[in-house]
């Protein structure tokens, strides 16, 4: 039982400050989106565990706009492209020996992000990830505005995807801020928080973590993870 109960673990990762660092692409992207549609940078973002939705519902209401989600996303979509490839950013340390080491292991992996699809795609593809993780397993910022409500839906994908049923208990999400624990949390997985972003390892315990580690090379990573 115990090693079914391994073999059918489904670990679901944050993008950003968890495997990546953009240097601040994605925000620039944002904010050259909104100039282009809006004429102005927009209200102060916290880009920190937000969707992309709820970003940019925000941003409709503060310009009291009635364009479409998806008009939005088609221009930041255009920006994210390029600011990639002009900020200085970076794979996070231990990422690429852990996700090397679980597609070894047949690991089942997907993605639980605020970004929107696409932008996760853009992303990893950029970072030399993406075949790592299935597109079609997770859950993204268009899914949901509300991170709290995406865990399910990654529960659903990633079963149809791997022909298998995952649950929660048998989940753990990966992340570096308050709002990654809450979404885990919610959805009733393990929690294990990752203090590479703008938390420390005390903020991350204090908002509940099951586990913190102060990056992805830390043994405990591998104690958890690789099975």
């Amino acid at each position: 039982m115990q090693a079914l109960e391994q073999m059918s673990r489904l670990l679901l990762f944050d993008i950003d400050c968890t495997l990546i660092d953009t240097g601040g692409a994605g925000m620039a992207a944002l904010k050259e989106a909104a100039r282009e549609l809006f004429g102005a940078d927009g209200p102060e973002l916290d880009l920190a565990g937000s969707t992309d939705s709820g970003i940019v519902m925000g941003m409709l209401e503060h310009f009291q706009s009635d364009l479409s989600h998806d008009a939005f996303y088609q221009v930041y979509l255009a920006k994210l492209g390029p600011n990639l490839a002009a900020f200085k950013g970076r794979v996070l340390p231990g990422v690429e020996e852990l996700l090397s080491d679980l597609e070894e292991r047949e690991a089942p992996l997907g993605l639980l992000t605020g970004n929107i699809v696409g932008g996760a795609k853009a992303k990893i593809d950029h970072y030399g990830l993406a075949g790592y993780f299935p597109m079609d397993v997770g859950a993204y910022g268009d899914d949901h505005h509300d991170r709290n409500r995406l865990g399910p839906v990654a529960l659903a994908r990633a079963s149809a995807e791997y022909d298998r049923t995952f649950h929660a208990e048998n989940t753990v999400v990966i992340g570096d801020t308050p709002k990654d624990i809450a979404c885990g949390k919610a959805m009733g997985a393990m929690t294990l928080a990752v203090a590479t972003g703008g938390f420390s390892v005390d903020d991350l315990a204090a908002y509940g973590a099951d586990v913190v580690v102060t990056d992805l090379t830390c043994p405990e990573v591998r104690e958890i993870l690789v099975q």
